[in-house]
């Protein structure tokens, strides 16, 4: 299924067991609850799906499993993130053998490209893939920026169609619509700044705490894309305490922590990174635990016509 790069679109996380094997079905079930609450496409094995930690079988069984369940559904999307250009397009070809939809591609890993070097290595995997592609643009995590001047080059590749912008500039979302048009779809990659980037006209939103709160996530988006802008921001409000978790080098184990507390994940993450403990996890779990005390009742978000 192709993806239109509308609405949201889950980083998932991926499901690990207490002996450090891919929980599928609860992996499973928590795609199934996405799905259910109206997500409009899947990303596996982003950063947040502790991408770095997965071994390439690992990766394969997540995207044909995800398919095989719910690729009728969904548009499914592997992340490749990789030190090296030639295995940035190793990886995405078998993405393509693998059935997946489409990708997001992050600049090189563990090397700070310059702009010739970026556009190197983003059009060499576009040209050696015919799968849809969302670039993912974190200056402030990955240190390397992709400007608009560089996606005039980019844009002259078809299949390079959408942005996960997480600048944290939302003038950036204007800025590429004024210079793009719809001809580079914006997704919002940053948990809290979604709805102001929505707002002033980005076409989706890469979340992350819809891995624990996928209605809530969706029901922001819907409201906002239908115009009902003060119901889709008390929601937000509410929701803004969870949001920040995203920004956090633990947002691995934060979001999975909430995943959890609302039983639809578990908080086994893969080593380096361990389950929370003593003072942090109960300050994570306080503020889980007011949230979920306060939770609002939403509307019918699901029949609201996109």
């Amino acid at each position: 299924m192709q993806p239109q790069w509308n609405g949201v679109y889950p980083a998932i996380t991926t499901k690990f067991t207490a002996g450090d094997q891919l929980d599928m079905d609860l992996y499973l079930h928590n795609i199934d609850v996405q799905v259910s609450s109206g997500v409009d496409g899947i990303i596996i094995g982003g950063s947040l799906g502790e991408a770095s930690t997965l071994t390439e079988a690992e990766k394969e069984v997540l995207v044909k499993e995800t398919l095989k369940g719910f690729g009728s559904k969904i548009p499914v999307l592997l992340n490749v993130a990789e030190g090296s250009t030639s295995e940035a397009i190793r990886q995405a070809q078998l993405a393509e053998k693998w059935g997946a939809d489409g990708l997001m591609l992050l600049p090189p890993m563990r090397y700070k490209s310059d702009d010739r070097e970026t556009l190197f290595h983003f059009t060499s995997v576009a040209k050696n893939t015919s799968l849809p592609i969302l670039i993912y643009n974190n200056p402030v995590d990955y240190k390397i920026d992709c400007t608009p001047e560089m996606f005039d080059t980019l844009l002259q590749h078809k299949n390079i169609q959408a942005v996960k912008e997480s600048t944290r500039d939302i003038t950036n979302v204007t800025r590429l619509i004024n210079r793009f048009g719809n001809d580079l779809k914006i997704l919002c990659g940053v948990d809290t700044l979604a709805m102001e980037e929505l707002v002033m006209g980005a076409h989706g939103w890469v979340a992350g705490l819809v891995c624990a709160f996928p209605a809530e996530t969706v029901c922001i988006y819907r409201l906002v894309n239908a115009g009902r802008i003060a119901e889709a921001a008390a929601i937000y409000r509410w929701f803004m305490p969870l949001l920040e978790l995203d920004i956090h080098a633990k947002l691995v184990q934060y979001i999975k922590l909430c995943e959890a507390k609302v039983g639809i994940g578990s908080e086994y993450v893969r080593a380096p990174r361990l389950t929370l403990v003593g003072e942090e996890r109960q300050r994570i779990e306080s503020v889980i635990d007011k949230a979920l005390a306060v939770r609002p009742t939403l509307p019918d978000y699901l029949s609201i016509a996109l």
